[in-house]
């Protein structure tokens, strides 16, 4: 295709990620604003609110193994393969991932160090870490965030299931003494299956342990926040889910300020990434919940773009191991830019490439883009509407427009479009 040509002419012969040279091909697409956030680490930065959550959350698990320092560079056989992604999974495409080259990338989940962390002989782990992947702009997403994965394991025999027994009846215990209403659904259901592999009594017994230490968690994340008691107890819900690393699968609900919010996803580990790991007599669970998420319900923040600011207006507002509401210090204005064009004969735009093209050229400044597609006499036309704001000060309307001409510039450029 011609965009893969175009992108082949411009491409450097090495790229340098981490401090480190890598050779370039045509899976190449980390962008320079990528690479500058690859050091910064929030959820490792003292006071900050990512840090916060991740304390909170090992606090509660507090036998487990608290892990966050591992590399973001994966080969894509860890951050796919190994966990038994379909050849096919769209998660695979350079539009959806960042690639330092065909061999290796960033990783797109912590789950691309399960088979790793498993086989270094921890059965009981939390790992917290940034993740990539290729994304729209707005107040909501963002290219780069944070997972917190847990898993536990345990020998899938008599002696595995009685520590599973054992957990289950604490937990239940502390549960039906707390101010929590959970709606279940089944451990196994047809829908939502026990593995060929793995005996149906231990599943059952696992995803209950699952459950029941979720339960727990939610509890101790979110009780305090909406000041659950008994007569109005924090309110949980469990759904059905599909992942293709986990069954039995499940999404956990919470409900907060009036509606039912995504937590987090989890289920039984499939076998084949046990195996992988050479733990194959063993049988456990895992969940990953995004701390963003998680933190702008907690802390009332209302744009992703936020966490990322070095403004002390919003550093100083929050303390390590303190949950406060966000106290919005300013609302500038918007300015809207239209960048309408042709596309060459034959030539495909996807929307994270131009999303990548904005960030590079204009940064945070952008809060949304909108986009409409009109064809005509077998070209494609492109308009896309731009939201330029600045979280920390006015932007002029010259400082909008000269992002704006840089990004019509960067686009001739890069994609050889007529600018209409």
């Amino acid at each position: 295709m011609r965009y893969l040509a175009n992108m082949a002419a411009q491409r450097p012969c090495h790229v340098t990620v981490l401090g480190e040279e890598y050779p370039t091909d045509h899976m190449t697409n980390i962008s320079p604003t990528i690479v500058s956030k690859l050091p910064l680490k929030l959820h490792t930065q003292p006071s900050h609110p990512l840090s916060t959550l991740r304390t909170l959350i090992e606090s509660h698990f507090p036998s487990y193994a608290h892990l966050s320092s591992l590399s973001p560079l994966v080969t894509p056989y860890q951050n796919f393969d190994l966990l038994s992604f379909p050849a096919d999974h769209p998660g695979r495409s350079v539009t959806d991932s960042y690639y330092v080259n065909k061999d290796l990338m960033l990783r797109t989940h912590t789950s691309a160090h399960e088979v790793e962390v498993f086989g270094q002989g921890e059965t009981k782990w939390l790992l917290t870490a940034d993740v990539y992947r290729r994304d729209e702009i707005d107040g909501s997403h963002y290219p780069v965030f944070h997972q917190t994965e847990g898993a536990r394991i345990v020998s899938a025999n008599s002696v595995g299931m009685k520590e599973i027994e054992e957990d289950n009846e604490r937990l239940t215990t502390h549960l039906e003494q707390s101010s929590i209403e959970i709606e279940d659904v089944p451990h196994l259901s047809p829908t939502n299956p026990c593995q060929p592999a793995h005996d149906p009594e231990h599943t059952e017994l696992i995803a209950k342990n699952l459950k029941l230490s979720l339960n727990s968690l939610m509890l101790h994340l979110f009780a305090g926040r909406v000041g659950a008691t008994a007569q109005n107890p924090l309110k949980v819900r469990w759904i059905e889910a599909t992942f293709p690393w986990t069954t039995p699968s499940f999404e956990v609900e919470v409900f907060f300020r009036g509606k039912w919010l995504e937590i987090l996803g989890c289920g039984v580990i499939y076998q084949p990434t046990l195996d992988n790991a050479n733990v194959s007599d063993k049988l456990g669970w895992a969940f990953g919940l995004g701390l963003e998420r998680i933190a702008m319900i907690l802390y009332s923040i209302p744009d992703i773009r936020l966490f990322w600011s070095q403004d002390p207006r919003f550093l100083s507002q929050f303390k390590q191991g303190e949950i406060t509401t966000f106290k919005p210090y300013s609302k500038y204005p918007a300015c809207f830019k239209d960048v309408s064009f042709w596309l060459p004969e034959g030539q495909m735009l996807h929307e994270n490439d131009f999303c990548d093209l904005v960030r590079d050229v204009a940064g945070d400044v952008v809060e949304d883009i909108d986009n409409f597609t009109h064809p005509k006499n077998n070209r494609q036309s492109l308009c896309y509407r731009i939201n330029y704001r600045s979280m920390d000060r006015s932007l002029s309307n010259d400082e909008a427009n000269s992002l704006n001409a840089q990004v019509v510039s960067c686009l001739r450029d890069r994609f050889r479009v007529e600018i209409r």
